[in-house]
């Protein structure tokens, strides 16, 4: 018979296209070293070109041939689902809701390596002169159901897929794309080198004790937040997804970390690379994006309308019903849930959430900023839903930026409280502002969270303690509000007391930032827990210096224009970055914490803090009337009570000149894994990671880190 012109390649010229017996293919599946034995004794299914089936498995080498079957191509496909006990595939192919069909395959496929520690192809393989044909394939070339399984992978020789074009025109099985499987061309032998399926995740260590793996890391999470999700399509998906934007939520735990990429960007005007710690793991390891497959699971079909899920629906939350402008990623492997909330990127609410009026903390005890609560409860379904699917015993890490750091708080509080859940949480806050009252605090006391504050950072100073109390230690008379770090509009707003009512109080352990000058020039910051709060209120009063009632107008603005101490990129990263490379050489060397010349500059610092205390009290006292100047005013009280607890800053700080650290402090829970020198290797073969300047020096910021994320936004101010 005639052939199209398109179709004679794949046939012999001496071999008429019609159904006779009697022709043979061979085949063997390999990895990228050319041994078969990963691959061996795996079932496998073969259809000729009259539809006809056949069956068998491979050799112990990854082998087998294939004889007398109708004359034409043959489609290959490895489809046998696991079957056993082991975990995490057992788990994953038989939860209640996104059930994976993991093959057999995709487990042995797991168990292989990259032979490039980069995880490209390689040019060829030690088998390939074996064989007639040679082919690159991934299990998504060898199974029908793939939305679970990364994107394809650049590749040299990849198989012919337009051969199952014409198979399903030869009337050979259902039709394509629905065929599935790769062509082998009859009375010839072809090699099948199968990529392993590894994947990239952020190590993260599980520890309650503060690590400087998780300072570093969970920055970079937190940063990713303000990022969009990045599906396309966003909205009402019809039979797949993809995630092309970047950086993007899904572009990096769905594309690039999936398909062996390292992710380095987590903000759209990032300059400066910040590489995470990566770990390679199995694929079904992954931090996961749900798949999509309307044919798989009825909860994706388009016809649902609103209701239909996907993706976005399932990890992304981006609040349009309540209007608190709240948003959030989720997402998870078999030992950690992930949620990472942004702060406010937008003003559409801001002046609402700037609102300090305290409400009942239903799910405890205490009160809660009004605007954080509200953020908080409208987040909170989204939540439990996504915990009801997924959660599984693992530690539940929740981090969060200025407003979004407030929310996580209140998040994971509320979550702790549920009686019939038993959630173990870990937080890491980045310049949050104060959420709510100090019952608040008392009453959460327990739940571990670890509360990073920049110096010159002034969202954490508010809401202030005086605020909705009768005392207004700290700045009387007014409260800044910042709605953009340049042109800077600014708002002063009075009367925000209220007779009564516990002050605001920070919750958590401090680790704060302290700030120093190197003998050149450059900047670099000592990271310790001080304990007090003439320290943190610092950076921010330094800018309201009173004339009157109201602060200078020339302080301000210039604490605007250095509006960047609260950005991510240009500030929290990079000294997280500095942090977790100066700890790194501190265990190296077993050299001490502090220097004695950066105890020498910190402590000059408290001694200054503590005079102008002292000054302070002399002046409140010298105020007030003769008869009333008594050292047991309540004024009094609270500063002394606050140059007692400089006293023990310095004392602390002191410690540290003398203190150790061990891997434990650096890496926390992953400090004896096997899996932690060959993820430092990984990053250590970044240039910017190796370089070492004194002590870890802050690297700084280019121009473009400046601007986002974040600009300093109304509701987290107050």
């Amino acid at each position: 018979m005639n052939q199209e012109a398109w179709k004679q390649p794949f046939f012999s010229s001496k071999m008429p296209a019609c159904a006779v017996k009697g022709h043979w293919a061979s085949f063997c599946l390999v990895d990228e070293t050319g041994s078969g034995k990963a691959y061996g004794g795996l079932a496998y299914t073969i259809q000729d070109s009259t539809g006809q089936q056949y069956s068998g498995r491979l050799t112990g080498e990854g082998f087998a041939k294939l004889q007398g079957f109708y004359c034409g191509p043959v489609v290959l496909a490895l489809e046998g689902l696991y079957s056993g006990k082991e975990a995490p595939y057992f788990g994953l192919s038989t939860r209640e809701t996104y059930k994976l069909p993991i093959t057999e395959l995709q487990i042995r496929a797991e168990q292989t390596r990259f032979v490039a520690a980069d995880g490209q192809r390689t040019e060829s393989n030690p088998a390939q002169h074996q064989a007639d044909r040679f082919y690159q394939v991934e299990v998504r070339d060898l199974v029908r159901h793939v939305a679970h399984l990364p994107p394809l992978a650049p590749r040299a020789y990849q198989p012919q897929r337009h051969a199952l074009r014409m198979m399903a025109e030869l009337g050979f099985g259902p039709p394509q794309p629905a065929l599935s499987g790769v062509v082998l061309f009859p009375n010839l032998h072809t090699l099948l080198e199968v990529r392993p399926l590894r994947a990239l995740r952020p190590m993260l260590s599980g520890d309650d004790r503060f690590c400087a793996l998780n300072l570093y890391q969970l920055a970079l999470m937190s940063t990713l937040s303000y990022c969009d999700f990045g599906q396309e399509p966003p909205t009402r998906p019809v039979d797949q997804v993809s995630f092309p934007l970047s950086p993007s939520v899904g572009n990096v735990f769905a594309e690039k970390l999936s398909g062996y990429q390292e992710a380095w960007k987590v903000d759209g005007e990032q300059v400066q690379r910040f590489y995470p710690l990566y770990e390679e793991v199995p694929y079904s390891q992954r931090f996961e994006i749900v798949p999509f497959d309307p044919e798989l699971y009825p909860q994706n079909r388009s016809e649902l309308a609103e209701k239909q899920e996907h993706p976005a629906r399932v990890h992304f939350f981006d609040d349009e019903q309540f209007g608190t402008d709240t948003q959030a990623f989720i997402t998870h492997h078999d030992q950690v849930i992930l949620i990472s909330v942004r702060g406010t990127a937008s003003g559409v609410d801001a002046l609402r959430d700037a609102n300090a009026h305290q409400v009942p903390f239903a799910e405890g005890a205490g009160k809660a900023h009004e605007g954080f609560y509200q953020a908080y409860r409208a987040m909170r379904d989204f939540v439990l839903q996504y915990l009801g699917q997924f959660h599984d015993g693992q530690r539940i890490v929740i981090c969060g930026h200025s407003l979004g750091g407030a929310i996580a708080l209140l998040l994971a509080e509320g979550l702790r409280r549920i009686p019939s859940a038993d959630y173990n949480i870990l937080v890491y806050t980045y310049g949050a502002p104060r959420a709510a009252d100090s019952e608040f605090s008392e009453g959460a006391s327990s739940l571990v969270h670890h509360r990073i504050v920049n110096h010159n950072d002034p969202v954490p100073s508010v809401p202030a303690p005086w605020m909705n109390t009768t005392t207004k230690l700290w700045v009387p008379g007014a409260v800044m509000l910042f709605s953009a770090p340049a042109p800077g509009g600014l708002l002063f707003a009075a009367g925000l007391v209220r007779v009564g009512g516990n002050p605001y109080q920070h919750h958590g352990e401090q680790q704060h930032f302290m700030p120093i000058q190197l003998a050149d020039g450059t900047l670099s910051s000592v990271l310790w827990k001080p304990g007090c709060e003439s320290i943190l209120e610092a950076g921010c009063n330094r800018a309201l210096q009173l004339h009157g009632d109201m602060p200078d107008r020339a302080n301000l603005l210039k604490q605007l224009l250095q509006a960047n101490q609260h950005f991510m990129t240009a500030s929290y990263i990079p000294a997280a970055w500095a942090t977790l490379r100066r700890w790194q050489q501190t265990v190296d060397i077993q050299g001490p914490l502090v220097t004695p010349r950066e105890f020498e500059l910190i402590d000059h610092a408290l001694q200054t803090m503590t005079q102008q205390l002292r000054d302070k009290n002399r002046e409140l006292d010298r105020r007030r009337p003769t008869n009333q100047r008594s050292y047991g005013h309540e004024h009094n009280q609270a500063l002394n009570a606050e140059i007692d607890r400089l006293r023990t800053s310095r004392q602390r700080l002191e410690s540290l000149r003398w203190r150790r650290l061990d891997v434990r402090d650096v890496y926390g829970s992953q400090a004896h894994s096997a899996d932690l020198q060959p993820s430092l290797k990984r990053w250590f073969s970044h240039r910017e990671n190796r370089e070492i300047s004194q002590l870890a020096s802050i690297p700084p910021p280019s121009h473009s880190d400046r601007g986002r994320p974040q600009p300093l936004d109304i509701d987290s101010i107050v």
